[in-house]
This record gives structure tokens, C-alpha cells and sequence, in this order.
């Protein structure tokens, strides 16, 4: 198992390398020692006979040696003499490989004698040659008949030492042929062994490549099968190699799908709840017609009845009285026509213009109202009558029971984080944690019977706006309350 991971985190180009290498020098190793063993037990094979192949030509060098020996003696020719001294050399040469020290074994010991007689031998020749050139017949004679009787002996004890070191050879080459057929034997096994090695390596080297392929295939097949891939878990990488890339790949194409199907779900849920929201913002817009038009005069009738008044006070030339109706014709005209569209900030303010002005003519100027304003936001786009009820209801639940005078309430208009904020202040008496919750948690005040009211505005705005955050509500005792409304500028361009 550790060469199986230590595989599977090696690529596989590398994988395939590595093995043909690690095979070749196994089977490089195989041959090598087969052909070392095989050239030691050759060489030692050659060297059982040497001796014996030393001996022969030993003993060929000096019948030579006697042969030129002779011929010179005999005829004095000149290829005879070279023939001598030719052999000469060659015996004298011989005699260096021979043994020259004293030793138990009966080879060597006979290879000193040979060479102790050879010296003898070459030593008489030498005095007959020169015998030959003093012409002196008798001592050559003798000197050449003791060559030929130390040539004969050393022949025959050559041929003997030669029968006895060749039956010792031959047990020797017996015992090497063995050697050589245990040398075979074990070659064939390593030979089997480094086989099965190599058979081994290519085993765990294929496993590692074709298991995870086999996997990620069940993998894929598990899929299909399925029809679905959400209740499929990913596959376990186990390898650093191409096939684990390609299943990490395999795994975050099923965890992106995955993720696709959870996003098409969702939409599909989100398009169900925004179809839900729209028709609860259709219902509480009717809501808002329906309370405004439960009224005890009906506002087209209201309407029309105003404009009259007012033609009537221009022709009498009342002046003021014309601006009044004017301001009460331009609210119901507000409320009539705009109460379902989508209206300029601009035109949320002018309609808070004409409110606050038909309410300071109706008490006597009692109502002070002061406006800050971002003009850079005039145009932003928001949902129609948001801005009113909440003067309406600072007024009504805020600074209605003040001294006359002393009543404010402020509206500002500014941009802040990316919103355009909106915020009706009054300082009135404010208002308790308790009704602040109640509103927040989108409940009615038992009171709030007539107009759009505050609740309203908020479950508008949280239906517009698709939840998010855009209502806020503070208040302290006797420090009044402030209400702001932050309308998100991220779709628009202002």
C-alpha cells in the first residue's frame, strides 16, 4: 500500500518513465550478472587446461631448440642456428611462468625441476654451439649427446607431470561445470524473480491509473442513473496525479450543479413570494384607496365642488381663500390620481406643501414646519403617499396637544451610505418603546382608524423594497420622535 500512494501522487508521464526505467535496469542487472558469472566460469574453464597447453608448448619449444641444435652441429647451415636461438628464447621465456620456489604442491614442485633441468639443457647447448665454432669435434659431441639425453628425460617427465596435472584439470573442469549449471539455475531465477517484479510494478502502476478512472466512471453511470445529481456525494480524491485533477474537476462540476439547481430553486421560490408580495402590495394600495375613499364626501364630488369655490373667490377677488382651495384641490387630486404609482421625491414634498398648508390655515398658523432639502434627490423615483401619513402622524400623536407655537416638524431630505434619507422630525411628547415595537412589528394602533397611517406606509415600503431595512423609528420622552425612511440609490442614477 506505501508504493500504492507513493504512486498515486506521481504523474503519470512520470509513473511511466519511472517503471520502464526501474524495469530496464532490472533487466540490465538480470544480463549483467548472468554475463559476469558466465565469463568467470569461461575464464576459469580456460585456465584449467593452460597449464597443461604451457606444458605442450614448453615441450614443442624444445624438441625445436634440439632440432636447430642438431642441424647446426650437423651442417653448420644458418636456418638452423636461427632456428636455435628462435626456440632459445622462447624456452627462456617459458621458464620465467614456471615455478622457481619450494612448495608441498607436487605440480609446482615438478615445474621447479623442469625449470632447473631446462637451465641445464640450454646452459650444455650453449658450450656445444661453441664447441662447434672451436672445431672441437669431441667436445661437442659429448655436450650434444647430453642435450639429447637431458631433451629425452625432460620430454618423458614433461609427458608425465602433464598426465597428472591433466587428470587433476579434469577433476577441476568437472567441478566447474557444475558451478556453471548452479550459475544457470540462479540466473533463471532471478531472472523469474525480477519477471514477477516487473509484473508487480506494472500491476500497481496500471491500478493506480485505471481504479480512480473506474471510479469516476461509477461515478458518472451512479449519476445518469439518478436523473439527478443532488443526493450524490463527490468522490474521494485520492491522488495527486492527472486522474486526482480530473476528479477534483469532476467534483466541483457536481458541487457547481448542485449549486445551480439550489439557484433555480430559489428563484423559483422568489418569484413565487415576489408574485405573493405584489399582490399584497396591490391589496394594501386598495386598502389605502378604500380608506381614503370611505370618506363622508366622495373626492371627485369634493374635487370638482373646490374648483368651484375657488373660480367663485377669484371673481370675488379672495385672494387668500382661492390659494386654500387651490392647496385642498391639489391634495385630493394627489390622493385621487397618484395613490397606485410609482412618484417623484419632488412631488411627496409639494403634496406635505399643501398638507401642512390647509393645516396652518385650519388652526390659525399654530403648525410650524421647516424643510431641509437635497435637491441633487428631487427626481428619485418612491412608492406614492409615504411621506404625508408620517407628518400626519407627527402631528396628530406628536405636537397637537403643545401650546400653539411651540409645535415643529422637520422634514429632511439627504443622502447618507448610498441612500436617499428621509426623515420627519417633530418635538413633540413623543412616543412610548412599547407602541415604537408595535409599529415596528407591523401592528395597528387601535385608534389609527382613518388615513393611510404609518403600518401602512411600512408594509408598503417592506413589499417595494423586498425586506430590507428602510423603516427606522426613534423616540424619547418629551424629546419627540423621528421617523426616517432610507430609500436605497443602487438602481438609480442620481
Amino acid at each position: 500500500m506505501r508504493v500504492d500512494k507513493f504512486f498515486s501522487n506521481i504523474k503519470i508521464s512520470r509513473k511511466l518513465v519511472a517503471v520502464f526505467l526501474a524495469t530496464s535496469v532490472i533487466a540490465m542487472c538480470v544480463n549483467l550478472f548472468i554475463y559476469i558469472n558466465l565469463n568467470q566460469a569461461l575464464d576459469k574453464i580456460n585456465s584449467v587446461f593452460s597449464s597443461n597447453i604451457s606444458l605442450n608448448e614448453l615441450s614443442d619449444n624444445l624438441n625445436k631448440t634440439h632440432q636447430g641444435l642438431t642441424g647446426y652441429l650437423e651442417t653448420k647451415g644458418t636456418d638452423d642456428l636461427e632456428l636455435y636461438f628462435a626456440s632459445y628464447q622462447n624456452v627462456k621465456q617459458m621458464m620465467k611462468l614456471l615455478n622457481s620456489n619450494v612448495t608441498d604442491n607436487n605440480v609446482k614442485l615438478a615445474e621447479r625441476d623442469i625449470g632447473k633441468m631446462l637451465d641445464t639443457y640450454l646452459k650444455t647447448a650453449d658450450e656445444a654451439v661453441q664447441a662447434k665454432r672451436g672445431r672441437n669435434i669431441d667436445e661437442y659431441t659429448a655436450k650434444y649427446n647430453e642435450c639429447t639425453r637431458i631433451k629425452d628425460y625432460l620430454n618423458t617427465y614433461i609427458y608425465s607431470v602433464n598426465n597428472e596435472q591433466f587428470r587433476t584439470n579434469s577433476e577441476n573442469y568437472m567441478a566447474l561445470v557444475n558451478s556453471l549449471r548452479y550459475t544457470e539455475i540462479m540466473s533463471m531465477l532471478i531472472f523469474a524473480v525480477a519477471s514477477v517484479m516487473n509484473v508487480l510494478l506494472i500491476i500497481i502502476l496500471t491500478s493506480t491509473i485505471t481504479r480512480p478512472l473506474t471510479r469516476l466512471s461509477a461515478k458518472a453511470e451512479e449519476i445518469i442513473s439518478a436523473g439527478s445529481p443532488e443526493n450524490i456525494e463527490p468522490l474521494e480524491v485520492r491522488s495527486g496525479d492527472e486522474v486526482g485533477k480530473v476528479t477534483m474537476a469532476f467534483n466541483e462540476m457536481l458541487a457547481s450543479i448542485k449549486d445551480y439547481i439550489a439557484r433555480i430553486r430559489t428563484q423559483l421560490i422568489t418569484q413565487s413570494e415576489m408574485k405573493e408580495k405584489n399582490l399584497l402590495m396591490e391589496t394594501h394600495l386598495k386598502d389605502a384607496q378604500l380608506k381614503y375613499l370611505q370618506s363622508q364626501i366622495n373626492p371627485h364630488f369634493l374635487f370638482n365642488t373646490l374648483n368651484a369655490g375657488a373660480q367663485l373667490a377669484m371673481m370675488e377677488g379672495a385672494d387668500r381663500t382661492v390659494e386654500y382651495i387651490r392647496n385642498m384641490a391639489d391634495f385630493f387630486r394627489y390622493n385621487v390620481k397618484k395613490s397606485s404609482e410609482t412618484v417623484k421625491l419632488s412631488e411627496e414634498i409639494e403634496l406635505v406643501d399643501s398638507y401642512m398648508y390647509i393645516l396652518n390655515v385650519r388652526f390659525a398658523g399654530e403648525m410650524l414646519f421647516e424643510k431641509d432639502i437635497d435637491e441633487s434627490l428631487l427626481n428619485v423615483m418612491v412608492p406614492s403617499m409615504i411621506i404625508q401619513p408620517l407628518v400626519e402622524n407627527s402631528i396628530k400623536y406628536g405636537i397637537k396637544d403643545l401650546e400653539p407655537g411651540e409645535g415643529k416638524v422637520t422634514l429632511s431630505v439627504y443622502r447618507e451610505d448610498g441612500y436617499a434619507c428621509i426623515r420627519v422630525s417633530d418635538n413633540g411628547i413623543g412616543t412610548d418603546e412599547e407602541i415604537i415595537e408595535k409599529i415596528m412589528n407591523h401592528e395597528k394602533k387601535p385608534s389609527e382608524t382613518r388615513g393611510v397611517g404609518i403600518t401602512n406606509v411600512m408594509s408598503r415600503l417592506d413589499l417595494y423594497y423586498n425586506n430590507k431595512e428602510v423603516f427606522e423609528m426613534k423616540s424619547r420622552k418629551n424629546e419627540g420622535t423621528h421617523v426616517t425612511i432610507k430609500i436605497p440609490l443602487e438602481d438609480t442614477n442620481v
